[in-house]
């Protein structure tokens, strides 16, 4: 009989893997400020288009059709809640939806802020985006996890977007 397997034998077992699903790249619309609420500094900063690539799929992020819903919390660090609109380039239209979190140092952060570029070495910009399609041919996103990894830039961000297998 095997003995049990060793936290460190479980753990390495357990290591994550992912594949590359794209990258996009999203354009916004300048920030509406919606001031300082219940929850923390509210803001709302519209999507003004974009576009996104990778090896199963590829198209444009469609202008007019998703906003974040920015949470500037009280220890300096940014709550996401996005929603967006992809359209692939045959024509399928897939819902993207994401969480995440930024944080960096009140230097960085006031430097972002004035639309400076920052190299994303010096901040920490996660999300997890889900995908919503009635799309046969990309039914599949509808059962993916997956996490993505951005860069804040003067007009707008990009992600690395993985799927975690």
């Amino acid at each position: 009989m095997k003995p049990p397997a060793t936290h460190a034998e479980t753990s390495e077992a357990m290591a994550l893997e992912s594949r590359h699903l794209f990258r996009i790249s999203i354009t916004l619309h300048p920030i509406l400020e919606v001031g300082d609420t219940p929850l923390g500094q509210r803001r709302v900063v519209p999507v003004s288009g974009g576009h996104f690539s990778g090896e199963r799929l590829r198209g444009e992020v469609l202008e007019h059709a998703g906003s974040d819903l920015l949470l500037g919390r009280r220890d300096g660090s940014f709550n996401q809640d996005v929603r967006l609109i992809l359209r692939t380039d045959d024509g399928a239209l897939i819902l993207m939806t994401y969480r995440g979190v930024r944080h960096a140092s009140m230097d960085v952060s006031a430097q972002l802020a004035r639309g400076e570029w920052v190299s994303p070495s010096e901040y920490y910009l996660r999300t997890l985006p889900q995908f919503e399609t009635s799309a046969q041919r990309y039914e599949w996103l509808n059962r993916i996890v997956a996490v993505g990894i951005g860069e804040r830039q003067p007009e707008g961000v990009t992600y690395q977007v993985f799927e975690i297998l």
